[in-house]
């Protein structure tokens, strides 16, 4: 290894609010970490934080490139996050796509078991779990070096799941970094991930 190189992967360093931390923590190209705790232990914000959603210090960089250097959208292009309950800010689907992404995410679509139809429609049209899909979706087409993803199955039928970890199984495969939340361990074993519990506001390594 190159001793001038950049750290490869997620590093947080000092990451911390008035809420939570201070947390130190790494995740490596190619592998996946899955956080579990109780409701209201600080999960959803340690991600948020990392995305740069909520207030925050400390030192966060991916690939050796600090956060900072960068602008909040060119930072969560690169680190994009899936909320438990995602947001829809315009009337059509496609219109949260940029124009070269919308036939990367209708194929995807197809591959979560989503037609063309609810891709090109409404938002309103949408149930919960298609929404949900969508949303996995709208991360995935940025190809991203990490993704930060809120119980992104939570709504989810078993079907549908299983279609969401073999995409993710795949970006996994290709390079890409994954911190997730989830309240079922099975998910974590069917991804080969790294186990972490957060409680009250503090990550640390699963037993």
């Amino acid at each position: 290894m190159d001793p001038k190189a950049p750290p490869a992967g997620l590093r947080l360093h000092g990451l911390r609010s008035e809420l939570a931390g201070p947390f130190d923590f790494q995740l490596t190209p190619g592998r996946c970490a899955v956080i579990g705790g109780p409701s209201g232990s600080g999960k959803s914000l340690f991600l948020r934080m990392i995305a740069d959603l909520d207030p925050n210090e400390g030192a966060v960089s991916l690939g050796g490139v600090d956060r900072a250097s960068l602008s909040a959208p060119e930072w969560r292009a690169r680190v994009p996050y899936v909320a438990a309950e995602s947001g829809w800010w315009r009337d059509e689907v496609a219109e949260h796509f940029s124009p070269g992404r919308r036939d990367a995410g209708r194929a995807l679509a197809e591959r979560l078991g989503l037609t063309d139809g609810q891709f090109d429609g409404e938002v309103r049209r949408l149930s919960t779990g298609e929404r949900q899909r969508l949303a996995i979706i709208r991360a995935l087409v940025l190809e991203a070096p990490v993704l930060l993803l809120d119980e992104p199955t939570g709504p989810l039928d078993a079907a549908s799941i299983a279609k969401v970890e073999a995409l993710l199984r795949e970006r996994l495969q290709a390079g890409a970094a994954i911190l997730m939340v989830s309240h079922d361990p099975a998910q974590a074993d069917r991804l080969g991930a790294a186990r972490y519990e957060m409680r009250d506001r503090q990550l640390t390594a699963a037993a």
